[in-house]
């Protein structure tokens, strides 16, 4: 059975469907940004990296994904407004805009605008558009924080290719993988309780 054939209103996201207020929405970005936090809190150090391996790439493309672009982009944005601003919910209990990962964490908003864009485009609501999301989310987080990482080390392209992307391919294919078999089911149980 697809799950493109559930009955809610054309660019709906998961978070449409809970009742509408602006408290929901308050509680879904404060919700997210300290989702968001607690998931950076798993954090494994990757030898050679001064970026560790961590959940809250996942949880920032999960809080776009099924919040929408505002609120995914409200929600990472308080995250990484709070974090710069010295509460320690960045990777490892760390906090501050000067740390060679912080260019992920702008990357994160980023993606999570763009995933949530997508999201109200249907692309959560099977196994193959949301792998294509995910692979689009974690390419900005890249895409920003491997120059950001070279800025902030001084490490030329391919040391922060090497130190920055490749040892989080394996995960970030897990990470997908993940979202891949929740977000469609969520979509699915849903649509047979709807």
């Amino acid at each position: 059975m697809s799950t493109a054939s559930v009955s809610f209103r054309p660019g709906a996201v998961l978070a449409d469907l809970l009742p509408a207020s602006r408290v929901r929405d308050i509680a879904l970005v404060v919700g997210g940004a300290a989702l968001t936090g607690v998931a950076a809190q798993i954090a494994v150090p990757v030898p050679g990296s001064p970026v560790p391996v961590t959940g809250q790439t996942f949880a920032a493309l999960l809080v776009g994904t099924a919040f929408g672009a505002r609120r995914g982009f409200l929600a990472l944005g308080l995250y990484a407004l709070l974090g710069a601003a010295g509460m320690p919910w960045f990777a490892g209990g760390t906090s501050g805009a000067s740390g060679a990962s912080f260019g992920y964490v702008l990357g994160m908003l980023l993606a999570a605008t763009l995933v949530g864009a997508l999201a109200r485009r249907g692309a959560d609501r099977s196994v193959l558009r949301t792998a294509g999301t995910m692979v689009l989310g974690s390419a900005v987080i890249y895409a920003v924080g491997v120059p950001y990482l070279m800025g902030a080390t001084g490490m030329s392209l391919g040391a922060a290719v090497a130190a920055g992307l490749t040892p989080f391919l394996i995960g970030d294919a897990l990470k997908a993988a993940l979202a891949m078999g929740a977000l469609p089911a969520v979509w699915k149980l849903a649509g047979r309780r709807g």
